[in-house]
């Protein structure tokens, strides 16, 4: 028999794993629900999908610890692949957590990789605690395993998840570990996306020279690598910072060329022009342009209400 014939024996095709459940037990069992899971969800079918895996957790957990946990934990992860598919984040972070809660048990190498995603998820769906609980367990794993890029990112989603909670001293100092990490691995953008986020902090506690000085640092990267979006943002910060450094020529010029950047977009970001638009009204209210300041706010009145509304 050739290798071909060989390897055609070895398929086994959805049709044959429906057939096989009637004729399965236990783990056997659980093992074909699972594996019909992992089919259909990468079909696409993802309410059919997470009914599988539900079913193939069920009798996992029915057998109990005459079985290894792993079967238990990959169904519980792909419970939560599937929910995530299906928009429902926060039930797809709490089977995740699951999923690493029993692979950390059996001390799995996959408990790591599948808590950074749970981290994203949670961040996803603003549990900005729990992304913190999370990630800060993922950093010290991460390190000790001599995993550098691992632990940078980590950190960036700890500082992430701290400036949405306005702890801003502490998202400080998490995206300055992360941006050392990324700084010693060379890696120019994610330094530099650092650098972007450590302005925003350092604006938001009053300090306009540490900030004009990170924001100056990221936009640098991102105009050299002509990275448009992200430029807008370091714009942004540095605007932000000549104004806290009372350069309000400065930070008119450089809003305008941040509002130039947005409005130039084809899918404008309406809550984001009009933070903009905003900033230099009451920077031109500041400098006794009272007409200027005005005739903006006039004209921005219908967006404001309509995104109110919405």
């Amino acid at each position: 028999m050739s290798d071909d014939e060989d390897s055609t024996e070895d398929i086994v095709t959805e049709e044959m794993l429906w057939e096989r459940i009637p004729e399965t037990q236990g783990l056997d069992r659980a093992n074909t629900y699972y594996e019909l899971s992992a089919r259909i969800y990468a079909r696409g079918q993802y309410d059919e999908a997470l009914a599988l895996a539900e079913t193939a957790r069920d009798i996992y957990a029915a057998l109990g610890s005459v079985v290894p946990t792993d079967g238990l934990a990959q169904a519980y992860s792909a419970i939560g692949y599937n929910l995530n598919q299906l928009k429902r984040m926060t039930e797809a972070a709490t089977a995740m957590s699951k999923a690493v809660e029993l692979l950390r048990e059996s001390k799995s190498p996959l408990a790591i990789e599948l808590a950074c995603t749970l981290g994203e998820w949670w961040f996803s769906s603003k549990e900005y605690e729990k992304t913190i609980g999370c990630m800060t367990d993922c950093v010290q794993e991460h390190l000790v395993d001599g995993n550098d890029s691992g632990a940078a990112n980590d950190l960036h989603l700890i500082g992430c998840a701290e400036r949405e909670l306005k702890n801003y001293g502490q998202a400080l100092e998490s995206f300055q570990e992360a941006r050392d990490l990324f700084k010693k691995l060379k890696e120019v953008i994610n330094v530099a996306r650092c650098d972007q986020k450590i302005a925003h902090c350092l604006n938001e506690i009053g300090d306009g020279d540490g900030a004009l000085a990170a924001a100056q640092r990221s936009l640098d990267v991102f105009v050299t690598a002509h990275d448009h979006y992200r430029e807008t943002y370091s714009l942004l910060e540095l605007g932000k910072a000549q104004i806290l450094c009372n350069l309000k020529e400065d930070g008119l010029n450089t809003l305008d060329r941040v509002l130039e950047v947005a409005t130039d977009n084809e899918n404008k970001d309406f809550e984001f022009i009009l933070e903009i638009e905003n900033r230099m009204a009451d920077l031109l209210q500041s400098l006794g342009r009272m007409e200027e300041a005005k005739e903006i706010r006039r004209r921005i009145k219908a967006v404001a209400e309509v995104i109110k509304e919405a």
